[in-house]
């Protein structure tokens, strides 16, 4: 049932035809001369914007939502867990469905705690989804997400693939992880973070995701005037470094703004990780995972899955800083060898510092495409393995078709978006593999993202030794 508003907005469908005006066509004595001009009549509908719905939850979706339906519409509802029937308001109307915030929990699901953060809240900060939710049910609804997206966009049931998946908890708990948040700011020059779906800022006092000097960064309380944002970063050690965003000359296609020019206000230009053991050193605007367990378990998932041997030939696509390349150039030893790709130039010159005693190991600048996979093939043979860590969007059909062709014994895909890692591997299970093996772990708590890594195998090698464990 719904509560309709007092005032709702309308939505407007414009029908028109032509006509001639005051009915007067050109053969008209009264209207000779005269063009004719299209008459609109506009059907006004109510818009549900701002309606209370009563609503029982259904499944979780993707994005950090969950399910339930309104006259035959599919309404997506934050802040709501599935089983909970709620009283919602609706916060979008489309053709097709609505998105609604729970309001008033009517029927509550076990697995609903108090959000800890008080801008975690319908209309207020948009960073975290599951606040409401304890730790193990975020985990077991990202997990049936996975399962979803393999389900409709590569046609794999996970189950009866690689076995029941779980989402692996990283050390460190729901609170204090993020070493890294950029906070927006506005043309007053306050700092913020976005409320959902909006360019509205929620002004707030801290962010309790942001390990100590980045979620309570001072700069919080200072003014930026001409900035875009303000950039909070903290590597291993206490230092925290804070960039300042400004905005980029020129436009982008479709009126996007241009990527802001970033630089060090304070603190250290470059901070230092390890991975493994192993030490890096990384500029402060330079891409890093942004939990701090994030890269040992992600190395080790693909060590473990992979198992690379002395003397392999390894392509590392999508490298940034080099924190799996150099991982992966220890595996092989000098008797092996290591190409690193990466487009961004910061990530290159990170990379290259990183491998510098590794001289069998290379980062080479370039975009990856098929015709990269392609040219690489070509210049140092086919390799063994190959390691891909793309950004949100994927690589790609034909960057996986390249890579199957290219003939390595395995591919381990590091992926933070499991609807563009589905839509890959069923590029690869197209080209004849199979989808050996996935992990996912939560590295970021209290949001809708999950990390997976995905081993992906041929069918049939006859011609290369299979180490896997």
């Amino acid at each position: 049932m719904s509560e309709r508003p007092v005032a709702p907005d309308r939505r407007r469908s414009s029908v028109g035809s032509t006509a001639s005006g005051g009915g007067a066509g050109p053969n008209d004595p009264g209207g000779a001369g005269r063009r004719s001009r299209t008459v609109v009549s506009v059907a006004v509908v109510d818009s549900l914007v701002g309606a209370r719905l009563r609503l029982h939850v259904d499944g979780v979706a993707a994005g950090g939502a969950c399910v339930a339906r309104h006259e035959g519409r599919v309404v997506f509802v934050r802040h709501a867990l599935p089983g909970e029937r709620v009283l919602a308001v609706v916060t979008e109307d489309r053709e097709r469905y609505l998105r609604a915030d729970a309001v008033e929990i009517e029927d509550a699901s076990p697995d609903r705690v108090p959000a800890p953060c008080p801008y975690a809240t319908p209309g207020r900060c948009g960073g975290c989804d599951w606040q409401h939710a304890t730790g193990v049910a975020q985990r077991r609804l990202k997990a049936e997400v996975i399962a979803q997206q393999f389900a409709r966009i590569a046609g794999l049931d996970l189950d009866g693939t690689v076995g029941p998946l779980t989402v692996e908890e990283l050390p460190g708990g729901l609170l204090g992880w993020r070493s890294r948040i950029t906070f927006a700011v506005d043309a007053a020059g306050r700092p913020g973070l976005h409320r959902h779906r909006s360019h509205d800022l929620e002004h707030v006092a801290s962010c309790p995701l942001g390990v100590v000097g980045v979620g309570d960064t001072p700069a919080l309380a200072r003014s930026w005037p001409g900035q875009t944002g303000i950039e909070a970063v903290r590597g291993d050690g206490p230092e925290v470094t804070l960039l300042a965003h400004r905005p980029g000359p020129g436009r982008q296609a479709r009126g996007r703004r241009p990527p802001d020019r970033v630089s060090v206000v304070e603190g250290p230009p470059e901070v230092r990780h390890t991975v493994l053991g192993r030490p890096y050193t990384v500029a402060a605007g330079g891409f890093w995972q942004v939990h701090p367990a994030a890269a040992d378990a992600f190395a080790q998932a693909l060590l473990d899955a992979l198992a690379p041997q002395p003397g392999e030939r390894v392509v590392d696509l999508y490298a940034g800083s080099g924190a799996f390349t150099v991982v992966l150039a220890d595996a092989v030893g000098p008797s092996g060898s290591v190409i690193g790709v990466e487009s961004a130039a910061g990530a290159v010159a990170d990379a290259e510092r990183n491998l510098a005693d590794r001289p069998w190991a290379r980062i080479q600048r370039a975009r990856v495409d098929a015709g990269l996979v392609a040219g690489l093939v070509a210049e140092v043979g086919p390799p063994d393995l190959v390691v891909l860590d793309p950004p949100r969007a994927g690589a790609g059909a034909d960057v996986l078709r390249a890579l199957t062709a290219a003939g390595p014994r395995a591919i381990g895909y590091v992926s933070c978006d499991p609807a563009t890692l589905a839509r890959d591997v069923a590029a690869a299970v197209g080209a004849g593999w199979r989808l050996a093996g996935l992990r996912a772990f939560d590295a970021f708590p209290m949001t809708a993202h999950v990390e997976c890594v995905a081993t992906l195998r041929p069918e049939t090698h006859p011609d290369r030794a299979d180490h896997s464990p």
